[in-house]
């Protein structure tokens, strides 16, 4: 559902784009905002406030309509109500779309959306009348999901679109992901780091059990030579012990037997 949305925003975007760029008088222009700004299906409008040929409104008599489409961009309906004398007036499409956006600027700080602030928000004089309009212009549009709380009489946001970037939060959130990429750099020099010293670890503990190895091997062969030469010098003392025993049994003196009286 969500990426069908983005889809069709992308869409809309590319469409009103090139019809942009195909126009060539600032009153064209000017109705194309018109037409974008009342669309009620398109939430997104930076991307059309970026284009050149939207330039060419400045210094003309229909400035006013980039102004309201930097407005639908990053603004809410509180915002317009606050310079609205500049600004030209809206079409009852355009005040719901305004609404819209609002809620989703409130349900960027927070999750718990009270009915009061919306109804302010919203200029909105019941409940009755602000749950319809949650429910059948925002929740059922898909731009977000929640809950509502009669008891505790709040909005409990589930889910909500983004809004366009305004050039300082885009600024800060570039500098917050250089930031996040230097301490990635730095936090993968020093695994990498820490890896090299573990082979170089792992390397000299293979090379100390190599020479433990090697120690215990020549301690075997020297043990088992000891042993071979231990039982050579026994066997040869034995027949050393049996070769002087015989040499004795020859040389000594027989005696003779005593004849019978």
């Amino acid at each position: 559902m969500a990426m069908d949305a983005e889809r069709r925003q992308a869409e809309l975007i590319a469409q009103f784009s090139s019809q942009a760029v195909a126009l060539s008088s600032a009153q064209q222009l000017a109705a194309l905002v018109l037409e974008a700004t009342s669309h009620p299906a398109l939430f997104a409008f930076s991307e059309l406030l970026a284009l050149p040929a939207l330039s060419m409104l400045a210094g003309t008599q229909y400035s006013s309509s980039l102004d309201l489409l930097r407005l639908f961009a990053y603004g809410t309906l509180k915002d317009y109500k606050n310079n609205s004398g500049s600004l030209p007036a809206l079409l009852p499409d355009q005040v719901r779309k305004l609404k819209q956006l609002s809620v989703l600027t409130l349900a960027e700080s927070t999750k718990i959306l009270p009915y009061d602030q919306l109804m302010q928000e919203l200029d909105v004089s019941n409940v009755r009348e602000l749950e319809d309009f949650l429910i059948n212009e925002c929740m059922y549009s898909g731009i977000v999901r929640g809950k509502l709380d009669q008891l505790r009489r709040c909005f409990e946001v589930q889910f909500a679109a983004g809004r366009d970037l305004t050039p300082d939060q885009l600024n800060n959130m570039i500098e917050i992901l250089s930031d996040w990429l230097g301490t990635s750099d730095s936090l993968l020099h020093q695994i990498q780091e820490k890896i090299k010293w573990a082979d170089t670890m792992s390397d000299v503990n293979k090379k100390h059990q190599k020479e433990f190895e090697d120690r215990v091997e020549e301690a075997k062969k020297s043990i088992k030579q000891a042993d071979i030469d231990i039982r050579g010098h026994d066997d040869y003392l034995s027949e050393s012990v049996g070769i002087m025993d015989f040499e004795e049994d020859r040389v000594r003196p027989k005696r003779r037997r005593q004849p019978l009286a």
